[in-house]
């Protein structure tokens, strides 16, 4: 699993949330999933930690939201997740750099 455990169902609005940047990476680990064409079924265990076959709905819905999150992270929600995102890594960044 990449993340912290995940809530049965993303955020929604639009709003970006501290939840997002918690889960950035299970976010691109389900584009890259659904981008390749994998099965949900196959991968849910890995990304989401939850097994698809002991807990086939909850694990559907966590999925499906989740994607659903990750795609209006990269879409329409791009502006709001670059500036939630945008102010702590640069301060990092300029830490280390120093």
């Amino acid at each position: 699993m990449s993340a912290q455990a995940l809530d049965a169902t993303a955020p929604s609005g639009n709003t970006v949330l501290d939840y997002d940047r918690r889960n950035l990476l299970t976010y691109a680990e389900l584009l890259d999933a659904a981008d390749a064409g994998v099965d949900w079924r196959d991968r849910a265990l890995d990304i989401l930690g939850i097994d698809p076959i002991a807990d086939a709905d909850r694990a559907r819905c966590c999925w499906d939201s989740h994607l659903a999150r990750a795609r209006w992270i990269i879409g329409e929600g791009l502006g709001a997740a670059i500036e939630a995102f945008g102010t702590l890594p640069r301060n990092v960044i300029r830490r280390s750099v120093q």
